[in-house]
């Protein structure tokens, strides 16, 4: 090749057919089959042919490269036939991450996963009368008892959707197509991916009718706004900010009572999808969906797998005739969840029917003490004996993450780390190159590792991380 530095080192590359033959790499054929270790042996090579062209090895250094040439085929192997979606290691304290997959399931919930998926189910099929049946009855029946209390004189029923922006959207396009929908000006909302509570509703078919100014919205605003064409009051929770200061904002009794007494259904978006008071996991302000309900809100649309700890979902429970009319809207179709959804949903809601709340990660992890965490923070630093490894364990706070509670943090004990030469930057590089990747906060030029969202038994996993990084 033109410009090539030492082109003879062309003629030291094995052939393709010549590696394939090799015993090493024939162990590798039996594990992955000829095909993708033919594609894998040409991409090697075409590395390697590559870096000869453009000077990077000399006669030494390709005789390196293909002494480990081995390794290399497995590294590529790793890179082309590995799963993308893989575990990883929280340990930056937010619970629900929602870039880290938001809240971990339940044991129960894997293995119903497992169960229901493995084989055939009886996903919409009854099997005592032999007939078809509707999926949703596997969840329907579990809500009924964790929210027939919340609502004395009407018959509650939910319906499960992919996610809570397509519950808004089913809702709002079965309740308002072509009509009005009051919200205020405050609660208009972006959620995460940039996606707009306005813009849902305008592919809803709904038309948006704002009231208030962004921090002050009375009651009297939604009333002179209902008209001839208003089909629905709607609030709106505001999960991931909040408007402090010179504001004001009616109850969500004072809606109900508006919407009551103009006969207007109240929808209420609470999106967080908190099941139980979170009072006692020290998490204040944060509505429940019971709460919306006894309050005779209409519907409410919230997430399965923010506060409620389960599988990503769209939950719509509310009035039994209003929620029936969602389930014939022919969007319901598009929307459903399939079997996997289903399993994970209902083992996470029959943990809320025993009141066996630590056995849903993300509301054990609220509940660990920093006292227990910092238990733990000192054995992993009692076995860290590397000079380059300096570590401090220092107070700090979790936050709930997910677009919940924006405003509670949780006090928490942090281990902050510093190694040798390396930067901060770099050596949280080092730790999300570990297999599997460690995935820590860096603040004032220190790796900050909170235990709270790392479980027990991944503990080691991070005293063996750093001890190699430090070798």
């Amino acid at each position: 090749m033109p410009g090539t530095k030492n082109p003879e080192l062309f003629r030291d590359l094995p052939s393709v057919n010549e590696l394939m033959r090799r015993p090493d790499v024939s162990a590798l054929i039996e594990e992955h089959g000829i095909a993708a270790i033919t594609d894998t042996v040409r991409t090697v090579l075409g590395r390697l042919r590559a870096e000869i062209a453009s000077g990077l090895l000399d006669s030494a250094s390709l005789q390196l490269a293909l002494n480990g040439i081995t390794s290399a085929l497995e590294e590529q192997l790793r890179r082309e036939l590995g799963y993308s979606l893989r575990a990883v290691i929280n340990a930056t304290g937010v619970i629900l991450h929602t870039n880290l997959g938001r809240a971990p399931l339940a044991p129960s919930a894997l293995q119903h996963i497992v169960e229901a998926s493995g084989g055939y189910s009886n996903l919409e099929f009854q099997t005592e009368a032999g007939e078809r049946g509707k999926r949703d009855v596997h969840v329907q029946r579990v809500l009924r008892k964790l929210l027939s209390e919340s609502a004395k004189d009407h018959e509650i029923s939910t319906i499960v959707v992919n996610n809570n922006a397509a519950a808004v959207l089913l809702a709002l396009n079965t309740l308002a197509e072509g009509a009005e929908v009051v919200v205020s000006r405050g609660e208009l909302v972006e959620i995460g991916g940039s996606f707009r509570i306005p813009e849902v509703m305008a592919k809803s078919g709904a038309i948006l009718r704002e009231v208030g100014t962004t921090n002050r919205t009375r009651i009297i605003d939604y009333e002179n706004a209902i008209n001839e064409r208003t089909r629905l009051l709607l609030r709106v929770h505001r999960s991931n900010f909040e408007i402090c200061g010179f504001t004001e904002q009616p109850s969500i009794s004072d809606l109900s009572d508006l919407a009551r007494r103009r006969a207007v259904p109240l929808m209420e978006d609470l999106g967080s999808g908190a099941l139980i008071n979170l009072e006692t996991f020290g998490i204040r302000g944060e509505t429940n969906v019971l709460d919306s309900l006894r309050t005779a809100v209409d519907v409410v649309t919230y997430s399965g797998d923010k506060l409620l700890g389960g599988p990503q979902a769209g939950l719509i429970s509310g009035r039994s005739e209003l929620v029936s009319r969602m389930r014939s809207n022919s969007l319901f179709r598009a929307l459903r969840v399939d079997k996997l959804t289903y399993a994970a949903l209902e083992a996470t809601l029959l943990a809320y029917v025993k009141r066996d709340y630590d056995a849903i990660p993300a509301l054990r992890m609220m509940r660990v003490t920093p006292e227990e965490i910092g238990k733990r923070a000192q054995e992993i630093t009692k076995q860290l004996r590397s000079p380059k490894l300096k570590t401090e364990i220092v107070d700090g706070e979790s936050v709930i993450g997910g677009g919940a509670a924006p405003s509670s943090v949780l006090p928490t004990r942090l281990i902050a780390v510093t190694c040798g030469d390396l930067s901060a930057d770099g050596l949280s590089a080092r730790l999300r190159a570990f297999d599997p990747p460690i995935i820590a906060r860096v603040e004032e030029g220190r790796v900050l590792l909170d235990l709270r969202t790392v479980f027990p038994e991944q503990d080691q996993i991070i005293t063996t991380a750093l001890a190699q990084i430090a070798a």
